[in-house]
Order: C-alpha cells, then structure tokens, then sequence
C-alpha cells in the first residue's frame, strides 16, 4: 500500500510541477504576443507616417522647386526651343535603317 501511495505522491508531485511550469509558460507567451501587438501597432502608425510624409514630398510644387533649384532646370519656352525639321533628313539613311521588307 505504501508504494501505491508513494507512486500516487509522485504523479501528484510530477502533475503540480508540469502545471506550474505550463502556467509559466503561458504567461511568458502572453506577454510576448502582447509586446508583438505593440510592436505592430507602433509599425503600422509609423508606417501611416511615412506614407503621409512620402506624398508631401511629392508634391508638384515641390518637384518643380527641386528641379529649378538642385537641377537647374527651367520650364520651356519659344526663345529657348529648338525646332528639327524632317525635311532635310536623308532618305537613303532611313531605309538602310529600317528593317528590310518580306517579299512575297
């Protein structure tokens, strides 16, 4: 009878450890889906932000002062245009560049 009761003791003892140990655990992956959802909740707010900030950056006004000021560029006009004429254009250097023709 003894050694019933002391194999009972044991798997009492085994079964209470196993459950502390389980309740650790869950405690311990909790707080850790917790610190995820967190995490994600400060990704996804700053991700908002960024995208805010991205289409204020790509404003047209913005470019265009880009432009002029980093590239140096200026809009167009007739004073500074200048005007190909395909009239003078050698015929003879546009065929040979062109693909030949499939003769039937």
């Amino acid at each position: 009878m003894t050694r019933v009761s002391a194999l009972l003791l044991m798997a009492v003892v085994l079964s209470a450890l196993y459950l502390v140990r389980t309740q650790d655990e869950s405690r311990r992956l909790y707080s850790e889906l917790d610190r995820a959802k967190a995490m994600a909740q400060r990704l996804d707010t700053e991700h908002d932000r960024l995208d805010v900030e991205r289409g204020a950056q790509a404003t047209p006004l913005r470019v265009e002062k880009l432009a002029r000021e980093q590239m140096h560029m200026h809009t167009i006009s007739p004073a500074i245009t200048q005007y190909v004429s395909t009239q003078n254009v050698n015929t003879e250097n546009v065929s040979a560049s062109s693909p030949p023709k499939a003769q039937p």
